[in-house]
């Protein structure tokens, strides 16, 4: 391809000796006597190198040197001075000329100039298309890693949701407990002012709460009557062996302190560690009172679901003893209408 250069002098016989200079090297020239013949030239043809005059009749070199940048930041660009006016020169290499020549100048020299202009105009080009296209294979390829990524998240989210689910269906669980205390969760975390991943980890170990439970057999966690004092120390290790299960998965730290202390007490009563009040992981703490809804609102194999007003009765009574008095407070101020659209279904 040859590069296309617009003369631009006021002076002909100097626009001349460099046309007839250039195309001898294979370039195609242009001509134009001043500034606005040179624009309505670029109007017409895309230009690689602009050679110009600093001093001519009308707008000078220096302004249209500023509309030419302005136009193409790439055009390279070659100042013709005299030797009296080298501060303009340097002016013009500040503006963005990539050099300068000063009369009277020797052909070759000039040629020998532009010769390496356009190359260096050419590998600038290539450096900033290549960069172009490095940035778009990188927007390119991190799109598809955060599809990846969400794909991934969402195959582990339903893989949890499923093993929860058989979970559940082990327990004999009309509807899935650990679901609706998952809605519970996010629910009122929500009006706390929980928002963005410390949600969704809230979300992630309320769902999985119960995981523990894997390790409990099927006589001790199906039994129909009422457990005896072994029985019972087997089924208070379920917090630990979930939290022992899930603690090295990296991505699922954060809900293992809902697994782990779900059934803490605020008094510090409660197993398996005994700790109280803000020493229990604020998730374990908002899971304790939606734990209740959702327990006393379901139907059990010894029992039909109570009524709704039980469960406010139940949290005023239990306020700073089992639960967290001030999320209590902020749980009674959510209305009965408010828990069942959070649930999907009605309470009694």
């Amino acid at each position: 391809m040859n590069e296309h250069i617009l003369i631009v002098d006021d002076e002909e016989m100097i626009r001349d000796l460099l046309t007839s200079a250039l195309q001898q090297e294979k370039y195609v020239c242009h001509q134009a006597a001043n500034v606005d013949e040179a624009f309505i030239i670029m109007g017409q043809q895309q230009i690689d190198l602009v050679i110009s005059d600093i001093m001519m009749p009308g707008r000078s070199g220096v302004e249209l040197l500023r509309d030419l940048k302005k136009v193409d930041a790439d055009i390279a660009v070659l100042m013709i001075t005299g030797l009296s006016d080298m501060n303009t020169a340097l002016e013009c290499v500040h503006l963005g000329a990539d050099d300068y020549i000063t009369k009277p100048f020797g052909i070759n020299r000039v040629v020998l100039t532009i010769k390496n202009l356009i190359e260096r105009r050419c590998l600038a080009i290539e450096k900033k298309n290549y960069q172009a296209s490095l940035e778009f294979k990188v927007m390119e390829q991190t799109e598809q890693i955060r599809k990846t990524m969400n794909e991934l998240s969402q195959a582990y989210d339903s893989t949890l949701t499923a093993l929860v689910r058989a979970l559940d269906a082990r327990e004999k669980e009309v509807g899935s407990h650990s679901e609706r205390v998952m809605s519970y969760t996010v629910f009122l975390a929500k009006k706390m002012g929980f928002a963005g991943r410390e949600l969704e980890e809230l979300g992630k170990g309320a769902l999985l709460h119960d995981i523990g439970k894997i390790g409990i057999s099927d006589n001790i966690l199906l039994k129909p009557g009422k457990l005896d004092d072994s029985e019972w120390i087997e089924m208070r290790k379920h917090p630990q062996v979930g939290y022992a299960i899930l603690s090295e998965i990296q991505f699922l730290k954060k809900p293992t302190e809902i697994i782990l202390g779900h059934h803490e007490r605020f008094d510090g009563r409660g197993y398996p560690n005994q700790i109280k009040g803000t020493q229990i992981p604020i998730g374990a703490r908002i899971f304790a009172l939606v734990d209740t809804l959702d327990a006393m609102t379901s139907d059990r194999p010894y029992r039909r679901a109570l009524p709704y007003d039980a469960v406010t009765k139940e949290v005023i009574k239990n306020s700073g003893t089992q639960f967290d008095p001030d999320i209590a407070k902020l749980f009674l101020s959510i209305s009965r209408n408010q828990w069942e659209e959070c649930a999907g279904k009605r309470l009694v």
